[in-house]
């Protein structure tokens, strides 16, 4: 009897220990699996945002620089650059060749003499917003980033840098990875700030211009579209 009572105790622990080895195995193998499936769903949410947000920001690249065509410098204030758009107009001129007499060359040698010259002629005006944004009116919300559940805006910045004592105009709009990327793992987002490739957008940010060099850039790859 004893035996036997014996036995059934082994048979129960050693159910009991194949159980909990079961657990362990199962446990382990999710592990694994969410190894490689977090940091895939990731990437498939940060390209999607990323997408949306390198939008706003060849926009508002767009409305820099028309601001800086017209005015000769760059805005820092959303207000006012949405209210430039909203009133300003391009000029549109057209170059031709001409000859004309050179009379400083008549009056210091008496002799007739021409030069080429170039005039411009203005044909016209068009609005800023249309040949920006057409019938769209993207451009009064274009500095919200435009991701679901994030209430924020890109920071911008404009002013100028001195060049071989020039002062050349600079701009740069940017948000960080972490604010559109806000409701993802916080170990992958760390990840991504230290980024460094040529098929990703590198840093702790995504951002068109510099405030420390000439250059209108985006700062993101080709397969977001062109960043210059």
């Amino acid at each position: 009897m004893r035996g036997t009572l014996n036995k059934l105790k082994l048979q129960r622990m050693k159910l009991v220990i194949q159980l909990v080895l079961w657990i362990v195995i199962v446990f382990l193998g999710y592990l694994v699996f969410n190894s490689i499936y977090e940091p895939i769903q990731f990437n498939k949410v940060k390209e999607k945002r990323y997408a949306k947000v390198i939008e706003n920001l060849k926009d508002i690249r767009d409305a820099e620089l028309a601001h800086r065509t017209i005015t000769g410098r760059f805005e820092g204030n959303w207000d006012s650059l949405v209210a430039f758009i909203d009133t300003a107009q391009f000029t549109l001129t057209q170059r031709r060749d001409s000859t004309v007499l050179d009379e400083e060359y008549v009056k210091t040698y008496g002799v007739d003499k021409y030069k080429e010259i170039v005039i411009t002629d203005t044909l016209g005006y068009r609005s800023v917003k249309d040949s920006l944004f057409k019938n769209s009116n993207r451009y009064k919300t274009m500095m919200n980033v435009p991701i679901k559940g994030v209430n924020a805006k890109f920071e911008l910045d404009a002013g100028t840098i001195d060049k071989n004592g020039t002062q050349i105009p600079v701009f740069e709009a940017k948000v960080a990875k972490a604010v559109v990327l806000n409701d993802q793992d916080r170990d992958l987002i760390l990840q991504e700030n230290e980024m460094v490739s040529v098929d990703n957008v590198n840093g702790a940010f995504i951002s068109v211009g510099s405030m420390e060099e000439v250059n209108t850039s985006g700062n993101w790859p080709l397969k977001y579209g062109d960043a210059e």
